[in-house]
Parts: structure tokens; C-alpha cells; sequence
């Protein structure tokens, strides 16, 4: 019997969310990613329960064992159960009705294999009791999780049409849990292939999210050529390039840079515009908007870090580095570090009240332009006597 361990699962609040249900004669089964994490040794952030309960019993037991229910997600048959401060999302079996799109109709069901047969992945549909005994449902999940292959559920392209983000998550999932030498499960490129105009519905916002999850997968080069090759990158990224991304990736091990979404984004092509497209966040945009200035402007090494700081002008670095096959210079690296530690020398106080307004501003540039073309040797007496 195949189980599965670690902290989460012992945890003493946890056990007793699942006693609240197991104790009134109901199962409870952890499901989905804290399943398959655990499985393949990776860390559990988020603890999903399935259950044959339905929402108001879920609200009713909770109550009487003195946790906390909130209703996230009722009319998906979802309850967030609060005990030590830590949410358990518990959600009731159930079965498909009628699909389209996000907007599918669902019934409760009593019967796990119902409930398994409409998840995604067939990695993401195992499920294990409260002791970490593994349950597989559909007799797939367990092979497929052990040899990293990611495939629908059933009939892909039926999946897909339930959902169209999942050619995305098809793609995110390779780049995580894939084995890099297997590549990808033909039968569900081939439905991805088919079905490439579903993408065109999906929202922006969701299409960015999940790019983003995509991007900080540690290596996710591969899959992003795959999109490419089958049309799909430029289905959410009209005119971008994956071949930037490799390179980028290698550059990135050898500095020890963590991966980073908007790094890569930019190593991709986007933009402000893409970022506004994918209704990015503003500290997103303006990130995207400093590192594509950094790497077209060619300012030196020491003046990106003053101007940006060590990690973004890393970034722009490893970035100028991948686009021209060159390995990244470690004396630029220090120079940037150099570089983000210098302060300029002159306050506006110093220059008052000979120069005023618009010209103060510009006489404070000037200097600060000679300051830095001297790689920051000119003193602010130097300055001011240039001033």
C-alpha cells in the first residue's frame, strides 16, 4: 500500500478536521496537489479534503466541533474549514451535468470515482485517507505521478472543452512535474492542437495568472517551445519568441538567480503593452518597462545597479547575455554591485538658490550625468564647482 507522509498530514489540526467529518460517518480524503506533492517529495502548501458531505453538513460539523466554516466556494460544494489558523478546503464529490467552459453544471455525488473522472490530470486525481493511505481511483493517477507523465483525464479534448485554461495548465504541469526526457503525452497535444481557439475566451487575467505559474517553473524552456511550436504562445503572446529562454534559463543557473517570471517574461519580448494585456499588476509593468529600457539603452554595468539595484541589474545582464550567446561577465556583476551602492553626492539644497524650478532639476541631471560617466570618482566638491 502506497501512502503518504510528512508534517501536513500528522498535523494535529488538520486530523481533526478530518475526524469532524470521519466521526459523523463520512469520508474525508485529501485530494489533488497536497497528493501528488507529497508523492513526489515536494513541498504541501495548500491542504485540499474531499468528502461525501454535503456544504451545509460540512457548516454544520465544523460548528459543533468548535472550528471556524467560511463559505468560499459554495455553490461549488466548497468550504474552508479554519483550524489553527490554517485553511482546509473541503469540497463535496462531484459529477458532471453538462459542460461548457468554467460554467459547468455539477451535482453532488456520493461516488469518488465520479469525482475523479472530471479532474484535469490523472496525476491530480489521487486521492489518500487521513492515515496517508493512497487511493486511486481510476487506476491511472499513481503510474502516471510515478513516471511523470501528465495526461488528461479520459478524453482530453472533452477536458479541455471544460475548461480551456487546462491547455495551459497541460503545459505549466509538464514544466513541473514532467520527465524532461519523456517530452510530452501526444494525445494531449494533439487535442491542445484542435482546440486552440478556446484560448481567445479565457480572461486575461487568468491567462496571465497562470503564465506566471508557468515562467516560475525551474526549467520551463521546453514547454514554452512546445506553445510555440503548436501555436499556442502566440495565441496569448501575439509576436512572441521562445528561443531567448533556454539561454536564458542556463545564465540564470550559472548566477544563481532564482527564477522569476518577469525576467523571463521579458526574455519572451513582452512589454508594457503585453503587461497591460495580461492585466499584470502596475509593479509588474513597471518592472517589465525598466528591464526592456535597461537591455535596449546599453547603459555600463555600474550605472544599472545604481539605477536599478543588484537583482534588477542582474537581470538586465543576464538578458543582454542570452541575446547575444555571450556567458555573463562576473566584473560586470561586481560592477554592479558596485554600482547600487554609490549615492550621489549633491542635494538640491546644495545648488539653491543659484539655480531654481525647472533649471535646478536640470543642472541636478547634469551632474549627476558627469558624476557617473567619472564611474562615481568626482567628489561633491568636484561637483559643486562644476555647478
Amino acid at each position: 500500500m502506497t501512502r503518504v507522509t510528512g508534517a501536513w498530514i500528522e498535523d494535529a489540526d488538520t486530523q481533526a478536521v478530518c475526524a469532524m467529518l470521519t466521526g459523523a460517518g463520512h469520508s474525508a480524503l485529501f485530494v489533488g496537489g497536497c497528493v501528488r506533492n507529497a508523492l513526489l517529495g515536494a513541498p504541501v502548501e495548500d491542504i485540499d479534503i474531499a468528502t461525501d458531505a454535503h456544504p451545509q453538513r460540512v457548516i454544520e460539523l465544523a460548528e459543533a466541533a468548535r472550528l471556524k466554516p467560511v463559505p468560499t466556494g459554495m455553490e461549488h460544494g466548497t468550504i474552508t474549514v479554519v483550524a489553527g489558523h490554517k485553511g482546509h478546503e473541503i469540497t463535496t464529490f462531484r459529477r458532471d451535468v453538462e459542460t461548457f467552459g468554467r460554467h459547468a453544471v455539477v451535482a453532488y455525488s456520493d461516488d469518488i470515482r465520479e469525482d475523479a473522472a472530471r479532474r484535469d490530470f490523472t496525476m491530480n486525481a489521487l486521492y489518500a485517507l487521513p492515515d496517508g493511505s493512497v487511493v486511486d481511483p481510476l487506476g491511472e493517477g499513481l503510474t502516471d505521478l510515478l513516471a511523470r507523465h501528465v495526461r488528461f483525464v479520459g478524453h482530453a479534448e472533452t477536458r479541455i472543452r471544460e475548461d480551456y485554461l487546462r491547455i495551459l495548465r497541460f503545459f505549466r504541469f509538464t514544466a513541473w512535474y514532467g520527465d524532461p526526457e519523456a517530452g510530452f503525452d501526444p494525445s494531449g497535444l494533439s487535442a491542445i492542437a484542435r482546440n486552440l481557439d478556446g484560448l481567445q475566451a479565457l480572461s486575461r487575467e487568468r491567462v496571465g495568472a497562470e503564465l506566471k505559474k508557468l515562467l516560475r517553473a525551474p526549467d520551463p524552456a521546453p514547454a514554452v517551445a512546445v506553445m510555440q511550436t503548436i501555436g499556442a504562445l502566440g495565441r496569448i503572446l501575439p509576436g512572441a519568441e521562445s528561443r531567448l529562454l533556454a539561454p536564458l534559463v542556463h545564465l540564470e543557473g550559472e548566477a544563481g538567480a532564482p527564477p522569476d517570471p518577469m525576467r523571463r517574461l521579458s526574455a519572451l519580448g513582452a512589454d508594457a503593452e503585453t503587461a497591460r494585456a495580461l492585466r499584470l499588476s502596475r509593479a509588474e509593468t513597471r518592472r517589465l518597462e525598466r528591464l526592456r529600457d535597461g537591455v535596449e539603452q546599453g547603459a555600463r554595468a555600474a550605472e544599472l545597479g545604481y539605477a536599478l539595484g543588484v537583482a534588477e541589474g542582474r537581470d538586465v545582464l543576464l538578458l543582454r547575455a542570452a541575446m547575444s550567446g555571450q556567458p555573463l561577465d562576473r566584473e560586470e556583476l561586481a560592477a554592479v554591485a558596485h554600482g547600487a551602492g554609490q549615492i550621489f553626492p549633491v542635494k538640491p539644497a546644495d545648488l539653491m538658490p543659484a539655480h531654481a524650478g525647472p533649471a535646478l532639476g536640470a543642472k541636478l541631471a547634469e551632474l549627476e550625468r558627469d558624476w557617473l560617466a567619472s564611474d562615481f570618482t568626482l567628489t561633491r566638491d568636484d561637483l559643486l564647482r562644476r555647478a
